[in-house]
């Protein structure tokens, strides 16, 4: 049975626990997936289900081992990416829905960054761990001296079962988040949705905005994007879950607002016949079609009259504006 302070603490799905030391509290066998995840994409995926289908047969709880920041910004940040394909709490709600039902992310500092591979181990085997998967080609722990073979020997001493799996494929090259980083930022949704097997998406919680959208009769969600992975700037068909219910179509601007003075990068999302609060809600954004880039109108009316016509091309693309129950892919 689950410790009572712990079983407290789910979100988007699955428990969340945050230092090695309080995985021994779980009270039950562990089998778990180690890496960065960026994206949770198709090869990731087949690390995850090693883990998840462990525990099926093993029976105990089935974990994702992951850490935040991304250890590249620590060890080498003129090395690490700008932009990521998943926020950790995206990333939570992704591998809820593959079977996953304990989320790790350990905090990833130099002094993580400093601790050798085998101490590591050490540290993580002191639970009952009975299960880790990673991928073949997974390195960890000081100046990356950990490895495959490493996990081997560990595994026999620590009586831990090793599932190192090979990378998949897509094109002939292995399926990287790199890659899918650069199709994204190509345009290339539908090679990027291939190599993450759904959708491309990104996930937000809805914050304030300035409420200019209602004033022209097409009230706005704006969503914080941060370092978050996107598409070609523009106007976006797009179909947005609320809080992983409902799924809405929707209008998405993204762009820098030239007709109202320029400004930051922003996403705003209109959905099509919705009408209720949005803000506090997380809304999870799926990319499915380019309308047009952003341009700056002479007037607010020219603006407006183009967004009807966006709403029409976008109900013409996704479909009727009422809710639908789940995403179309």
């Amino acid at each position: 049975m689950l410790d009572k302070t712990v079983s407290a603490c789910y979100r988007r799905g699955v428990l969340i626990r945050n230092r090695l030391e309080d995985l021994a509290l779980l009270g039950k066998p562990l089998h778990l997936a180690l890496g960065v995840f960026d994206g949770v994409h198709m090869g990731h995926q087949a690390v995850i289900q090693r883990a998840v289908q462990a525990a099926h047969e093993r029976g105990g709880l089935a974990g994702l081992l992951t850490f935040d920041p991304h250890p590249i910004r620590v060890i080498a940040p003129g090395k690490a990416p700008s932009a990521l394909l998943a926020t950790l709490d995206h990333k939570a709600q992704l591998v809820s829905g593959m079977g996953v039902e304990l989320f790790v992310p350990l905090h990833f500092d130099e002094a993580f960054a400093a601790m050798e591979a085998a101490d590591f181990i050490a540290h993580l085997t002191a639970a009952p761990v009975k299960t880790i998967a990673v991928g073949e080609d997974w390195r960890f722990g000081h100046h990356r001296s950990g490895d495959v073979e490493l996990l081997g020997n560990e595994a026999i001493k620590r009586e831990f079962r090793l599932e190192a799996v090979p990378p998949v494929m897509f094109e002939g090259d292995r399926i990287s988040s790199t890659r899918i980083r650069q199709a994204i930022r190509d345009g290339n949704l539908d090679a990027a949705s291939r190599m993450l097997g759904r959708p491309y998406s990104v996930s937000a919680v809805v914050v304030a905005g300035d409420q200019l959208g209602r004033t022209i009769g097409f009230p706005t969600a704006n969503l914080p994007i941060g370092d978050t992975q996107l598409p070609p700037g523009g106007v976006w068909a797009v179909r947005v879950s609320i809080d992983k219910g409902d799924i809405w179509n929707g209008v998405a601007n993204l762009g820098t607002r030239p007709t109202l003075g320029g400004g930051p990068l922003r996403l705003e999302v209109h959905l099509l016949g919705f009408s209720g609060d949005l803000y506090g809600k997380t809304l999870e954004v799926q990319f499915e079609k380019h309308l047009r880039p952003e341009r700056q109108f002479p007037s607010l009316e020219e603006l407006k009259k183009q967004i009807q016509s966006d709403v029409t091309t976008a109900i013409e693309i996704l479909g009727p504006p009422t809710g639908l129950e789940k995403f179309n892919g």
